[in-house]
């Protein structure tokens, strides 16, 4: 005779634990895909005029070189050139890759300059004005060239922190190496000149020749977009405001 048992029985669990990418399939995983992908998982934004230098690891930005130049390659064989054929394209995307990545979009990929701040041991406290920068961006749209001049005003405090004129101009070639649309650079630019060195007042005007505007569309190289960002005491004091204005030299882009 068969005797039950009143033991209970013990379940089962299986746990599906999801299956790690072996080298090889990691090796073959595109490198922009593995960049998006921190990216999201860190939700960060990467817009076009977004630096995602942080997300980017060792060797990947010349491996991100070679995966540009492939598509590049693509975009070429779609507008029918002969690029095997033709020596003047026989090396084209390799060179656009390069300029996208290491020249003109640089600001995107790259950390930020380093800039040595120092105390502002005189308290020195009357405007100061650097520029005309060059500028050379390129906008967001129709990636065209951006091209102009950028004044900074900066009223300093007696707890400014100082930096060296050329460091002006570092910030803004980092800034304004992504694609970008005006308004939006210069509010960027702004924005990291005000963290940089918390001055009491601190005014932004760009003036830009836009490329879309003059190699298409209406092909008007004559027309120049202004425009300008003013903090703190620029936008109480009319009379600051007027002076920094005044002193920018009129036609300077001519």
């Amino acid at each position: 005779m068969l005797m039950k048992s009143n033991t209970p029985s013990t379940a089962v669990v299986t746990t599906l634990v999801p299956a790690r990418q072996t080298p090889a399939e990691d090796e073959g995983t595109p490198v922009s895909v593995k960049i998006r992908e921190r990216l999201v998982a860190a939700r960060k934004r990467f817009n076009a005029n977004d630096n995602i230098a942080e997300f980017i690891e060792p060797g990947e930005l010349e491996k991100l070189l070679d995966e540009v130049e492939v598509k590049m390659q693509g975009v070429l064989d779609s507008l029918v050139i002969d690029t095997a054929g033709d020596h003047n394209t026989n090396n084209t995307a390799r060179r656009v890759a390069k300029m996208y990545l290491n020249e003109v979009f640089k600001g995107r990929y790259v950390p930020g300059p380093t800039i040595t701040e120092f105390p502002n041991a005189e308290h020195l406290n009357e405007l100061m004005i650097v520029g005309p920068i060059t500028v050379r961006s390129a906008c967001s749209h129709h990636f065209c060239p951006v091209i102009g001049k950028l004044w900074i005003g900066v009223l300093p405090n007696e707890h400014t922190n100082v930096i060296g004129l050329s460091k002006y101009a570092r910030l803004a070639e980092w800034v304004m190496g992504r694609p970008q649309i005006q308004e939006e650079a210069v509010v960027q630019l702004a924005d990291l000149i005000q963290e940089k060195t918390s001055p009491d007042g601190l005014a932004l005007v760009m003036e830009a020749t836009h490329y879309c505007m003059g190699w298409r569309g209406v092909k008007d190289l004559d027309s120049k977009m202004i425009n300008s960002v003013m903090r703190g005491v620029f936008l109480k004091d009319s009379n600051l405001r007027r002076e920094f204005l005044s002193l920018i030299p009129k036609n300077s882009s001519n």
